[in-house]
């Protein structure tokens, strides 16, 4: 008896807490909501300590490109390989795919250069973060989500001086150029290496598959050996003439060939 009667108290109490709580509620009205936390800024690359010219990173070769046996039908060799490599680093696999398919591109069409999918993917992490910039994503057929146009050219401070060169047709101003897509093609170097990496008939900037081969069709140009210190640095330089981005690109690199290597 005296169990139940404490059971009813116990019961009249918390109806009582209830109904103030609603009247509180009413009175002061509903306690914000909290703020839905955005995504964690990704950390600035750290350049490696390396002289300019002294090496180059490692030549990592895909694993995909050593003697595997026949894949089953309807899998995709540099997919699951580069899903590995993704779960191994912040990197999306599908841009690992379109790094990868240009390093076989390249090895295919100028193997003198030898230029890495590291080196790609590390100018890519720098330029637009594999095309997650502005907390983008990056979509399946190899696009972000939203189109990446970079700041107006207009020789303000620190910023380069280019008037436009294409009517805006790739970047929608018609007064300076601005760099556009994932690997940040200014109009004028895309219209001159733009290239079809993804086989629908036309070279698009903001398509990585066709902006990570035109990439390195820009720094292996000259008959440029990357695998070499001196070349490997030009290269890069050329891409953004500054030590510390090169640096920068060279500690990338290191980390995606060991996340690479680790797969094997």
């Amino acid at each position: 008896m005296l169990a139940a009667l404490g059971r009813l108290a116990l019961a009249v109490s918390l109806l009582a807490a209830l109904v103030v709580g609603v009247a509180l509620i009413n009175l002061l009205g509903a306690p914000p909501k909290a703020q839905v936390a955005a995504p964690p800024r990704p950390e600035d690359p750290k350049p490696a300590q390396v002289a300019p010219g002294s090496i180059a990173p490692p030549v990592e070769a895909p694993q995909v490109v050593e003697a595997q046996p026949q894949p089953e039908p309807g899998v995709d060799p540099v997919r699951e390989w580069a899903n590995q490599v993704s779960a191994s680093v912040d990197i999306p696999a599908r841009a690992v795919v379109s790094y990868v398919n240009a390093d076989l591109a390249m090895r295919q069409h100028q193997p003198s250069c030898q230029i890495s999918w590291t080196t790609l993917a590390g100018i890519g992490r720098i330029e637009s973060n594999h095309g997650r910039f502005g907390n983008r994503q990056l979509r399946e057929d190899a696009r972000p989500s939203v189109p990446i146009i970079g700041i107006k050219l207009d020789g303000g401070p620190n910023v380069r001086l280019i008037p436009d060169s294409d009517g805006g047709t790739l970047d929608g101003d018609v007064e300076h150029d601005r760099a556009v897509g994932p690997m940040q093609f200014i109009p004028s170097t895309w219209r001159k290496w733009a290239t079809d990496g993804s086989g629908d008939g036309r070279g698009d900037p903001q398509n990585l598959d066709d902006a990570a081969i035109a990439a390195g069709r820009y720094l292996c140009a000259s008959g440029r050996d990357m695998s070499t210190g001196s070349g490997w640095w030009q290269g890069v330089m050329s891409y953004n003439n500054s030590v510390e981005y090169a640096q920068k690109v060279f500690g990338l690199a290191e980390n995606y060939a060991a996340a690479g290597n680790i797969r094997r």
